[in-house]
């Protein structure tokens, strides 16, 4: 449960508004206390977590899904630990879901280890038309730091963990593994995600399962609205080994919708890329570490003329909020036929395009240069421009010509009355 940026100022914002919108989907805290054999406690956590998944669907499509805790959770073989055996903390939930992280212990400090998470694609709620049924299951490494025995991790920020079409999102965390004796800490030690000034987490009263509380918020003050800038430029790339398959060169701005809208760009300079690439699909997720995932899914398709072309056909956005944890929203829309171009070269436009996602959410991109397939040599194939583009660069030659045109007409009129001026000189008398 390694820490990742803490989310940006504008999220706060952005949940003020949104809260209560019916995109958003409410998670449950889980509260965890194991006992040893003397009844002792010996594992403490509290958490909140959800996951984004991308799965196939019976018509070999992909779809995006979001699972979240259910009320019930049960945490059945978790284990205390000692100095020779990791320590387990499981649970499991949901129609076959469960998650899992395990901690080793050194003479001075503990951390976490593995996080195993299985899903069920036969929990039809969550993923009605999965083509592989039964359990998956994804493995990971935590990046928690070392924490001192006898010492509470703390990290009300947002992490997430990306791996085989999964994300896993923490937030609001506070853990403590091989407690000494039956007691938990009152020492804190802070994910550096977390400001200085947070408030020190109380511990709280030791259960087995508690649900999420309702928390009160107060209304979002009343100013105007700042302008917003158009997004910086980020470059994404993804590899297969050392050598490049998706080239991607963007400004994103997402503009979000309730009561009145609201635009967020996206940082390049704190967004990371992952995903995917393949023959005829390839995927690429932005994460800008604190609150904001985006993922485009692009497609090969064949033409009339037999000529391969690939195009976007999928954007999912999900909005992640770490005032008090509480919140996620997942839009996604996967009926795109945009930025197709021949396969072997890049696509281009440079002016202001916009992708509606849901009725609440629409993504502003700006010089965009994208090439999902067959990258060589780590660059951009020839592009294919945008209709728009295309518009300017007509129209630049056009003017130019006409320009011209009527410089040569002013020319040709000029040559026409000096003529006739000396004729009119040589005339007899």
């Amino acid at each position: 449960m390694g820490p990742r940026s803490p989310s940006a100022a504008s999220s706060a914002l952005l949940f003020l508004l949104l809260l209560g919108s019916s995109g958003f989907l409410q998670s449950y805290a889980v509260e965890v206390d194991i006992k040893d054999a003397s009844n002792a406690t010996c594992l403490y956590a509290r958490w909140m977590m959800s996951f984004f998944i991308k799965y196939e669907t019976n018509s070999s499509d992909y779809k995006n899904t979001t699972l979240n805790l259910s009320s019930s959770v049960t945490h059945n073989g978790s284990v205390c630990g000692n100095d020779t055996h990791a320590a387990l903390l499981a649970v499991q939930f949901g129609e076959g879901h469960s998650w899992s992280i395990n901690f080793t212990k050194t003479n001075e400090t503990y951390q976490g280890d593995l996080i195993t998470f299985t899903y069920n694609t036969n929990d039809t709620a969550v993923f009605p038309d999965a083509k592989r049924k039964g359990p998956v299951t994804i493995v990971v490494k935590d990046t928690m730091s070392p924490v001192q025995l006898n010492n509470v991790f703390v990290c009300h920020s947002i992490e997430s963990f990306e791996a085989e079409n999964v994300t896993q999102i923490f937030w609001n965390v506070t853990v403590q593994a091989f407690v000494q004796n039956g007691t938990i800490g009152e020492k804190e030690s802070r994910c550096p995600a977390d400001t200085p000034t947070s408030a020190p987490t109380v511990p709280p009263t030791v259960a087995n399962i508690t649900t999420a509380s309702t928390t009160t918020l107060s209304p979002a003050p009343t100013t105007a609205p700042k302008p917003v800038e158009n997004p910086d430029t980020g470059n994404y790339s993804l590899k297969i080994g050392n050598k490049t398959c998706l080239l991607a060169t963007v400004g994103l701005q997402l503009n979000v919708s309730h009561d009145k809208p609201v635009l967020i760009n996206v940082n390049p300079k704190t967004t990371s890329a992952d995903g995917t690439c393949g023959n005829t699909t390839a995927m690429l997720k932005l994460n800008d570490g604190n609150s904001t995932l985006i993922s485009f899914t692009f497609v090969v398709k064949n033409t009339s003329a037999g000529v391969p072309k690939f195009y976007l056909k999928e954007v999912n956005v999900t909005l992640l909020n770490r005032l008090n944890g509480s919140v996620i929203s997942s839009a996604d829309n996967n009926n795109f036929s945009k930025w197709d171009a021949f396969l072997g070269s890049s696509y281009m436009c440079r002016k202001e395009q916009t992708l509606e996602i849901s009725d609440d959410i629409q993504i502003h991109t700006f010089n965009l240069w994208i090439q999902p397939f067959l990258v060589k040599a780590n660059k951009f194939s020839t592009a294919e421009e945008c209709f728009a583009d295309s518009d300017l660069n007509f129209l630049i030659p056009i003017a130019v010509g006409m320009a011209l045109g009527f410089l040569i007409i002013l020319v040709f009129i000029s040559y026409i009355i000096g003529r006739r001026k000396s004729r009119t000189g040589y005339q007899s008398v």
